[in-house]
């Protein structure tokens, strides 16, 4: 199956999906609020229109799990094999603010684990892509595409920590305080959206320390795009692979790092 998924056909339906998202961006952003108090806006929809029709039409057989779907029972979802799990518009809150720092996610799970991963950053003409044991790549704004590749710490060099200087959560805090006692220097690298695993995949962030909620849809794309790239994306502490198309698509605290 997963040798069968056409890597083009996934980028052009991203890049669809974030023409669609960047019309609205560049319009006057109107912002609902959902039940779990998420903001919610016309390019979440649009976005999520044209890759939910556009992966039932090639791929009638594979099941999606979608932040903007309705989620189909667990009962019905822990028999598939594959999955697409996808996150239209991640970073809603960075779109609402204009800073760009927002992506289109579209991942395929098989038994739970990540095997391919598609982000594209909208605002930038980005792309990163990867699929199990063939590396990840990222393709710029003039359209050129190189392999990525993590970069390992040297205790030489700054340790560089993706995450919020001024809004740290105690976990993240007491982790950082680990890091300084071990490392001369620990500086920090900001980003928002499913972009801090691809700081780490491309090797401008070392650690990404995740110690607040994300939905399995914020990322599995991410995950596959870390892992391919050299890095691993771990439960913390409990240092196991974060697992995908659970009965709670809420994932628990977790660390990417090289």
């Amino acid at each position: 199956m997963l040798s069968e998924i056409n890597i083009p056909f996934l980028l052009d339906t991203a890049r669809k999906a974030g023409e669609a998202i960047m019309q609205v961006y560049q319009s006057d952003i109107a912002v609902e609020i959902k039940d779990d108090k998420s903001p919610l806006t016309l390019a979440d929809r649009a976005a999520n229109a044209i890759i939910v029709e556009a992966l039932k039409n090639k791929y009638p057989q594979i099941p999606i799990i979608s932040e903007e779907n309705k989620l189909t029972d667990y009962e019905t979802r822990r028999h598939w094999s594959y999955c697409w799990v996808v996150d239209p518009l991640d970073g809603t809150k960075e779109f609402i603010k204009r800073n760009g720092e927002f992506t289109v996610n579209i991942a395929l799970v098989h038994n739970g684990t990540p095997v391919l991963g598609v982000i594209y950053v909208p605002a930038r003409n980005e792309m990163y892509y990867a699929r199990q044991a063939e590396g990840s790549f990222k393709t710029d704004a003039s359209g050129n595409t190189q392999r990525i590749n993590a970069t390992p710490i040297d205790a030489n060099q700054p340790v560089l920590v993706v995450a919020s200087r001024s809004h740290l959560s105690q976990e993240t805090q007491e982790y950082v305080e680990v890091l300084r006692q071990k490392y001369a220097t620990v500086d920090f690298v900001s980003s928002g959206s499913s972009l801090k695993f691809c700081l780490v995949a491309e090797g401008k962030a070392h650690l990404y320390p995740r110690f607040a909620p994300t939905m399995e849809w914020d990322t599995a794309a991410g995950q596959v795009i870390a892992t391919e790239a050299g890095a691993t994306v771990e439960v913390y502490p409990d240092a196991i692979p974060l697992q995908y198309n659970r009965e709670n698509l809420l994932n628990p605290f977790f660390l990417v790092r090289v």
